[in-house]
């Protein structure tokens, strides 16, 4: 009898813990979120599903027309936020695909430096919050280029003595772009008859590059299989700080620039939690934690007055207004996007 007492007693203790253990562990549903591939601290999302007792799913994406692709092929309401570049918001509110914001439900919206808001891709920044931004950067190293190479002009990548050495972004728009550059066009060029000169000069950087990667192009600078880079600009500042061999150039035609963006998609199955994401990712001191470990351009003012020198006086990171000023962002196009689609198919191919 003492021993089945003895049993009932730890069967109910145990059940009395479990349900205790329950009660203090919050469940407030589920927030799905689609963000670019390393973007995203997993100590930021953790420390939000602490806070909140969301729980957090999410998928990841390389460029802006694969997440495209993904929102308007899969079921209504599949992802809740996305995190769309400048161009893809006006793409994206073109298409009713995003939620008109209430910002009254964004109580750290005053955070964000008033530079950054009303975009012309979103003229009263109805639809998006500006989250990140940068450069795509050309980053080279000191000791596998020759003396007289000339990083300050776009037409460097294509010397034939980088002959299977460049990492460039896996980004046409940025490519091309860049490209076009370099032979005095536009960056969004749309006149057919320049685009076909921008193919054939396209394609001869084609065995130059050793790899196409959005998502870490730092990799192969830092291992110095690759000697020259096209990349993101927080990649470049990353690598910069693991090799000390490397460096970074400024062309003078102007840098690929871009912002991307939160935003809510329209029909969204859990709105409420993604209105609590966005403002815990605008807090100053989560704002610091992503930015202290993806050096990207940050708009958060309260954030970036938390970071110490070293961020502020990255030229990677904090790049000079003057190089903001002469740059480009990628713009809507309209139809002629498919002309860029097929270059880059056969330069791909």
């Amino acid at each position: 009898m003492k021993k089945m007492k003895l049993l009932v007693l730890t069967i109910v203790y145990s059940m009395a813990t479990l349900v205790l253990a329950g009660c203090g562990k919050k469940d407030n549903g589920t927030l799905n979120l689609f963000m670019w591939t390393e973007y995203l601290p997993d100590s930021v999302i953790e420390g939000f599903e602490e806070e909140t007792g969301i729980k957090v799913e999410m998928q990841t994406y390389s460029n802006n027309e694969e997440m495209l692709a993904k929102v308007q092929g899969s079921n209504p309401g599949a992802y809740d936020i996305v995190c769309p570049s400048d161009y893809m918001v006006e793409n994206m509110i073109s298409q009713d695909l995003l939620l008109e914001l209430d910002k009254s439900k964004l109580t750290n919206y005053g955070n964000l430096y008033k530079a950054y808001l009303n975009p012309s891709y979103d003229p009263e920044s109805k639809y998006s919050v500006p989250y990140l931004g940068g450069a795509g950067l050309i980053v080279y190293n000191k000791n596998m280029v020759s003396a007289d190479a000339d990083f300050t002009d776009y037409e460097e990548l294509f010397n034939p003595a980088y002959e299977n050495s460049i990492v460039v972004l896996d980004d046409f728009r940025s490519i091309i772009g860049v490209t076009s550059l370099s032979m005095g066009f536009d960056f969004n060029e749309t006149d057919e008859s320049k685009l076909s000169q921008v193919k054939d000069k396209l394609l001869t950087l084609k065995p130059n590059i050793k790899s196409l990667d959005s998502d870490s192009p730092k990799t192969l600078m830092i291992t110095e299989e690759t000697a020259v880079g096209l990349i993101w600009s927080a990649e470049a500042a990353l690598a910069m700080q693991e090799n000390e061999n490397l460096d970074i150039a400024f062309p003078d035609q102007g840098l690929y620039l871009f912002l991307d963006n939160l935003c809510i998609t329209k029909d969204a199955k859990n709105a409420e939690n993604a209105y609590k994401f966005i403002d815990y990712i605008l807090k100053a001191e989560v704002n610091k934690e992503i930015s202290t470990e993806f050096p990207y351009l940050n708009p958060n003012e309260a954030g970036v007055a938390l970071m110490d020198d070293e961020y502020k006086n990255n030229k990677a990171i904090t790049i000079p207004a003057e190089e903001i000023a002469k740059g480009y962002f990628v713009m809507n196009i309209g139809k002629t996007v498919d002309t860029y689609s097929e270059m880059w198919a056969e330069f791909t191919k």
